[in-house]
C-alpha cells in the first residue's frame, strides 16, 4: 500500500545571482540540479521592489539557453571595457529575505550552510554566513546619511550565530503536528487538493501529477508558526508573488543532536529549541509580557528521540517531548539605570482581571492542548521582597482565571523555591525535581509514532499504566505542556527543565522497547550524553538573552562541581553584569530593526533617538485595540471544544486553510526523500556522507578498558569515562567546552562554499587542536618523579586500553590463528600456482583452503554476478516490503515459538 502523504521538498536549494545593470537575475535549482526556477529583480528603482516570478519549470539546458540570450542581449559594443553583459554576483543556499532602511532596498543571501541535524532523513542546517547585496544600481540611488548607520545596526544580528533552517522539515512545529499533518485522511486530503487546485492560478501547479494505478503521493506543505520565525518580516514583501519554494524560514535558538549506541543499535537523540520572535529582546530591556500576550525569552524545547535504523517517518519509530520557558505573564520590569546586580522589580500596571496571562494562556492551550502546569522557581521566602512580587501576583492571576475554565482542564500551579532547597543541606535538589518531573510527564504524556510494543503488553509497568496524553491507535499524543520559570529563565530553569526531560527520555526509550523500565540513573553514558546536550543548550539560549553562558549547572545542583567552578562562575557572572549594563542596549536595538519592531520613515525620529522601546512592542499605547475580550470567558471559543487535544492540530476547515496540498507520482524528487538523502545520482565522498560528526555514547563516553558493559543505561563510577583519558580535570573541561562551543562557533575555514561538506572534519580537527595544544603549552621543570606522575595520570597503560602488550611475544597458539586469518585473506581471489606453492611452504600446519567463489567469471574485466534462488529473492522482497511499512504475516510457527520463548523467558 503506498504512503498516503509526504512532506514537499522545496525545490530551490542551489541559488546563483547573475547581474546586469538593469536587472537581477536569481538562478534557483533542486540539489539534483534537474529543476530550475528563475526570480527576476528589476534595479532600476531606487526605492520599490519589483520581484517577478514566471513560475516556469526550465531544464539545465534551457537555463544555460536564457543565461546566453541575456548576456548577449546585454553586452556592448565589441572591444570596449565590459563586453560581457551578465555577471555572476554570488552563489548561495536561500534568501533570508529583503530589507529597507532609508534608501532602497537590500536582499540577504545564505552563503554558507552547516549540516547540524537529521531528523528522519530531513536534514536541519546551520546558517555559517550571509551576504547583503544592494539591488538599485548606482546611476538611480538616492543616498542617504544615515543609511549605513541604520546597516552597521542590521548587521549586528549575527545570522551565523544559531540560525536553523531546513528545506523539508517545518522548524517551526513540533514533530507531532508534523507527523499528524502527515497522517490525514486520504478523502480529506482529496478535497483539500481538488480545491487547491481550483484556487491557484499557477498553470505549472499540478506538474508531476500522475494518477495512474493508484501510484499518487500526497505531498504536504503547511504554514509555519510565525511566532518562531525570525525572518517573516523580511519574506513577507515576497510572500504573495513568488512561489512557495523560494521562500526559506529560518529560526533562532539551538540546535543539537547525539548518538545513542546501544549495543550497536543507533539512536539519535535530537534538542530543538525555538526562540520566540515576539517580544523578544535582551535581559533586562524585556521582562514580563506585552499587551498580546507574548513573554519575554520565551522558548519552547522538544526533544526528539529516532531509531536511526530506519530512515522513513512511516516505517521509522519516532517520539518527542515538548516543553516551554518563559517570562512570568504580567506587565513587570526592572529599572537598569540604578546600576544594581539586581535592581528591584516593579509592575508597571495592575491587571486585576489577569487580561495579558489569559492571552499568554490561551495561545497556549491553543497550540498545545491542557491541562498547562506552571512550574515556578522563584524565590518565595526573602528578607526584602524581591522575586516574591512576582510570585504572588501570578497566584492571583491563575486562580482568578481558573475559577471559569472547566475543572478538568484547569491550570496546575506548581510553586518550588529552588534557591531555598538548594542551600539546604539535608535536601537533595533533583530528587524532589525528579518527583515533580514524574507527575509532569504523568499528566502531559508524550508523543510516539507507533502502538505500545507487544512485550510492555505483556509485562506492563506500574508508571507506564498511570501515563497521560491520549492513546491512538497509531501511538501516544502529548496533550498539555509543562511551563518552567523563575526570574532570568536560564540557570534554574535550565536545571529543571533537564530533569524533566531525562525522565521524559526514560519513557520515551522504554516506548521503544529499548529499555526494560522507564527509569534512567545517574552517572550512565545516556544521561552523561543527555546531560551534555542540555547543558550546550543552556548555554546557548544563556548567551542569547543574559550575554553569557550558565552559572549554576546540573552538577552545581548536585553538588559535585569541582572547585574551580567557584571562579567560573564568578566570571560567568561578571561578564553578565557587564553584558547586561554596556551592550544590551544595542543589541535590543538590532532586534527590533531585524523584527521589523521598528520601521525607519523619513521625517519620524531615528531608532537611536527614542527614549525607551515599550510603545514599539505595546500596540495598545499608540491605536485602541478594535474589541476586548470577555473578563470570564476569556479564552477562544473553538480552542476549548477540542481540550485536551491542542486545536491546531485538529482536523477542521481553519487548519486545512494552512495547508498546501498537491499529489505527485511516488518517484517525483519533491517528495522522494530517500533520494533527497542519499543521493544516488551524484559522486559521493566520505566529506559529504559523514559531514554530521556528532557526539556518540560509545565513543566519547563508555569507557576504553577492556571488560566494561558496552551497554549506556550502566552506572559508571565519576572518573570512569571514556574522557577520562584526557587526563586531569582541566584538560578534561578544556575538551568538553572545545565540543560545546561547535553549535555556536563556526568551523574552521574552508576553500568550499559548501561548509557542510567539511563539516565531519571540524569534529576532528577540534580533537586534534586540543592534544597539540597540550603538547606545544609551555611546561615548568620538573623533578623526574614529577613528570613520571603526570606521564601516569595522561598515559594509560597500553594492557588496560587493549588487553595485549605489543611489546610481548606473540605465543604459537596466537600466530597459528593470525596465520589462519592471513589464509582466509588470501583465499578470497584467485592465486597463480607459484604463488600458492610459496604460501604452502611458509604455512605449513595452516589448514588449507581452496579459494571458492560464487561468481563463475570474476576478475577485471568481467564479472558474472551468481544466479539467486526463488527462496532468497522472497526473503529480500519481504525485507523491502518492512521497510515500507507493510509486514508479513507471521505463521503458526513463528507465534507458537515466540510464545515458548516467553513462557520459558519470563513465565
Amino acid at each position: 500500500m503506498p504512503v498516503a502523504a509526504a512532506p514537499i521538498i522545496s525545490s530551490v536549494q542551489k541559488l546563483v545571482l547573475y547581474e546586469t545593470r538593469a536587472r537581477y537575475f536569481l538562478v534557483g535549482s533542486n540539489h539534483a540540479e534537474t529543476k530550475y526556477r528563475v526570480l527576476k529583480i528589476d534595479r532600476t528603482e531606487p526605492k520599490d521592489l519589483v520581484v517577478i516570478d514566471d513560475r516556469h519549470v526550465y531544464t539545465q539546458q534551457e537555463v544555460r539557453e536564457l543565461l546566453g540570450r541575456l548576456d548577449l542581449g546585454n553586452r556592448t559594443k565589441m572591444g570596449q571595457k565590459g563586453s560581457s553583459g551578465l555577471f555572476r554576483a554570488v552563489s548561495a543556499f536561500g534568501v533570508v529575505g529583503f530589507v529597507r532602511f532609508l534608501e532602497g532596498y537590500y536582499i540577504v543571501l545564505i552563503t554558507k550552510r552547516r549540516k547540524m541535524a537529521d531528523i528522519g532523513g530531513h536534514a536541519i542546517y546551520k546558517i555559517e554566513d550571509t551576504n547583503m547585496i544592494y539591488i538599485p544600481n548606482d546611476s538611480v540611488r538616492v543616498t542617504h546619511p544615515d543609511e549605513a548607520r541604520y546597516l552597521r545596526i542590521f548587521q549586528n544580528v549575527d545570522l551565523s550565530s544559531n540560525f536553523y533552517f531546513s528545506y523539508s522539515y517545518d522548524l517551526s512545529h513540533s514533530l507531532q503536528y508534523n507527523l499528524t499533518v502527515l497522517r490525514m485522511p486520504l478523502e480529506m486530503l482529496k478535497s483539500e487538493t481538488a480545491q487547491t487546485r481550483q484556487e491557484s492560478f499557477d498553470i505549472f501547479e499540478d506538474e508531476g501529477l500522475i494518477t495512474q494505478g493508484g501510484s499518487g503521493v500526497f505531498g504536504i506543505c503547511s504554514e509555519p508558526y510565525m511566532k518562531y520565525v525570525w525572518n517573516g518580516e523580511l519574506l513577507d514583501i515576497i510572500k504573495n508573488t513568488v512561489l512557495r519554494d523560494w521562500l526559506l524560514y529560518i529560526i533562532h535558538g539551538f540546535c543539537g543532536q547525539s548518538k545513542l549506541l546501544i549495543y550497536g543499535r543507533p539512536v539519535y537523540v535530537t534538542l530543538i529549541a525555538r526562540r520566540s520572535s515576539k517580544f523578544a529582546g535582551t535581559r533586562f530591556l524585556k521582562r514580563g509580557a506585552n499587551c498580546e500576550g507574548d513573554v519575554a525569552n520565551e522558548v519552547e524545547t522538544e526533544q526528539i528521540l529516532c531509531d536511526a535504523s530506519v530512515m522513513s517517518f512511516t516505517a521509522g519509530s519516532y517520539s518527542s517531548y515538548v516543553q516551554v520557558r518563559g517570562s512570568v505573564p504580567l506587565y513587570w520590569s526592572q529599572d537598569i539605570s540604578t546600576m544594581m546586580p539586581k535592581p528591584p522589580i516593579t509592575l508597571d500596571q495592575a491587571d486585576p482581571f489577569a487580561h495579558v496571562a489569559a492571552l499568554h494562556f490561551d495561545q497556549m492551550l491553543q497550540r498545545f492542548g491542557s491541562p498547562i502546569i506552571i512550574l515556578n522557581l522563584v524565590k518565595e521566602r526573602e528578607k526584602r521582597k524581591h522575586e516574591r512580587i512576582l510570585s504572588e501576583e501570578l497566584v492571583a492571576a491563575v486562580t482568578y482565571l481558573n475559577q471559569f475554565l472547566p475543572p478538568e482542564h484547569t491550570i496546575v500551579y506548581i510553586p518550588w523555591d529552588m534557591a531555598k532547597y538548594t542551600k539546604s543541606k539535608l535536601c537533595n535538589v533533583l530528587d524532589r525535581l525528579n518527583v515533580i518531573a514524574e507527575s509532569v510527564v504523568k499528566k502531559t504524556g508524550f508523543f510516539v509514532n507507533r502502538p505500545d510494543s507487544y512485550c510492555s503488553i505483556l509485562r506492563p509497568d506500574e508508571k507506564w499504566n498511570e501515563l497521560g496524553g491520549c492513546v491512538i491507535p497509531t501511538g501516544r499524543l502529548q496533550t498539555g505542556i509543562l511551563r518552567t520559570n523563575c526570574v532570568d529563565c536560564l540557570d534554574r530553569t535550565n536545571t529543571a527543565q533537564f530533569m524533566v526531560g531525562k525522565c521524559a527520555l526514560a519513557y520515551q526509550l522504554y516506548s521503544l522497547g529499548l529499555i526494560d523500565k522507564p527509569n534512567l540513573q545517574f552517572d550512565t553514558d545516556a544521561v552523561r550524553l543527555f546531560e551534555e546536550l542540555y547543558e550546550d543548550h543552556g548555554d546557548t539560549l544563556s548567551l542569547q538573552y543574559g550575554g553569557s553562558q550558565l552559572v549554576h549547572r546540573v552538577k552545581t545542583y548536585r553538588k559535585i562541581a569541582p572547585w574551580t567552578q567557584h571562579s567560573k562562575d564568578i566570571m560567568q557572572t561578571l561578564s553578565r553584569y557587564y553584558s547586561n549594563a554596556f551592550s544590551d542596549a544595542d543589541r535590543q536595538d538590532s532586534i527590533n530593526l531585524f523584527l521589523g519592531v521598528f520601521h525607519p520613515t523619513e521625517g519620524k525620529p531615528h531608532l537611536w533617538e527614542l527614549p525607551t522601546d515599550f510603545y514599539l512592542h505595546h500596540k495598545n499605547t499608540m491605536r485602541l485595540l478594535p474589541t476586548r475580550r470577555s473578563y470570564t470567558y476569556w479564552w477562544t471559543p473553538e480552542v476549548i471544544k477540542h481540550l485536551p487535544l491542542p486545536y491546531d492540530e485538529v482536523i477542521c476547515a481553519a487548519n486545512l486553510k494552512k495547508l498546501i496540498v498537491k499529489k505527485f507520482h511516488k518517484y517525483e524528487e519533491e517528495i522522494d526523500i530517500h533520494n533527497e538523502f542519499f543521493r544516488p545520482y551524484e559522486l559521493s565522498s566520505f566529506d559529504d556522507t559523514f559531514c554530521l560528526a556528532m557526539t556518540s555514547s560509545a565513543r566519547d563516553f563508555m569507557p576504553k578498558t577492556v571488560g566494561i558493559d558496552p551497554s549506556p543505561f550502566t552506572v559508571r563510577k565519576p572518573d570512569e569515562t571514556g574522557k577520562s583519558v584526557l587526563g586531569n580535570k582541566s584538560n578534561r573541561e578544556e575538551a568538553v567546552l572545545q565540543r560545546k562551543t561547535a553549535a555556536s562557533a563556526p568551523p574552521p575555514p574552508s576553500e568550499e562554499a559548501v561548509s557542510s561538506s567539511s563539516e565531519d572534519d571540524s569534529g576532528t580537527d577540534r580533537e586534534e587542536e586540543g592534544s597539540v595544544s597540550q603538547r606545544s603549552t609551555p611546561v615548568k621543570m620538573t623533578d623526574t618523579g614529577d613528570s613520571a606522575k603526570v606521564t601516569e595520570n595522561v598515559v594509560q597503560p597500553m594492557k588496560e586500553v587493549y588487553g595485549i602488550n605489543l611489546s610481548d611475544g606473540l605465543s604459537e597458539e596466537d600466530f597459528a590463528i593470525y596465520s589462519r586469518f592471513v589464509q582466509l585473506g588470501q583465499s578470497q581471489h584467485k592465486q597463480d600456482r607459484s604463488s600458492q606453492q610459496l604460501c604452502s611452504r611458509c604455512s605449513d600446519g595452516v589448514i588449507k583452503l581452496t579459494p571458492i567463489s560464487a561468481f563463475s567469471q570474476d576478475n577485471i574485466y568481467e564479472v558474472q554476478p551468481p544466479r539467486v534462488d526463488r527462496k532468497s529473492t522472497e526473503i529480500f522482497q519481504a525485507h523491502i516490503q518492512a521497510s515500507q511499512g507493510i509486514m508479513q504475516p507471521l505463521g503458526k510457527e513463528d507465534i507458537s515459538m515466540y510464545r515458548e520463548y516467553i513462557r520459558n523467558r519470563y513465565l
